[in-house]
């Protein structure tokens, strides 16, 4: 598995930037650290660390992911199969993850639109979960992707995204 731009989903615009949706674009941050400075690039932002994937987040609404991602990948020189896509995913409990290779979108529309425009699903993708552990009744995703992610929960996706970054790293 050779990576070359791992690619954050999510939604643009502060009015996002807590919510479940968001939970790519957070993970790209984290990688980023908070002094990294992203480089704008029409339809996405990049960071590029030595010798690392680089890092890219892209600019438009998460149903539109896919025009941005081929761009990102057409600007990068990159394959498919060397891109990471990183997501929520409301289906894995928070806190938990799954990577993936080569599977369908499962009814997620980010996910749908980068594979109708790169044609193909053979990328990977690091699905984050977002399903609060103690939800009593569940939701459907549209009602749950949007909302703010609380305090408590934001804590188990930062120890997540810690664990994720050490193993992201070291596997270079």
């Amino acid at each position: 598995m050779e990576i070359k731009l791992t690619i954050g989903l999510g939604n643009p615009g502060p009015e996002y930037k807590n919510t479940y949706h968001n939970v790519g674009r957070l993970f790209i941050d984290h990688l980023a650290g908070e002094k990294a400075r992203f480089k704008k690039r029409g339809s996405f932002e990049y960071f590029q660390l030595t010798d690392l994937p680089t890092l890219v987040k892209l600019l438009t609404f998460m149903n539109q992911s896919g025009g941005a991602a081929f761009n990102a990948r057409k600007y990068f020189n990159s394959k498919s199969r060397e891109i990471l896509v990183v997501h929520d995913d409301s289906d894995i409990p928070l806190g938990s993850f799954k990577l993936s290779f080569g599977r369908g979108s499962a009814g997620h529309q980010g996910i749908e639109s980068i594979i109708k425009s790169l044609k193909t699903n053979k990328f990977y993708r690091l699905r984050i979960g977002v399903r609060p552990p103690r939800e009593t009744q569940r939701k459907k995703a549209n009602e749950l992707v949007l909302k703010k992610i609380p305090v408590r929960e934001r804590q188990i996706l930062q120890n997540l995204f810690g664990k994720l970054g050490v193993l992201y790293f070291e596997t270079r």
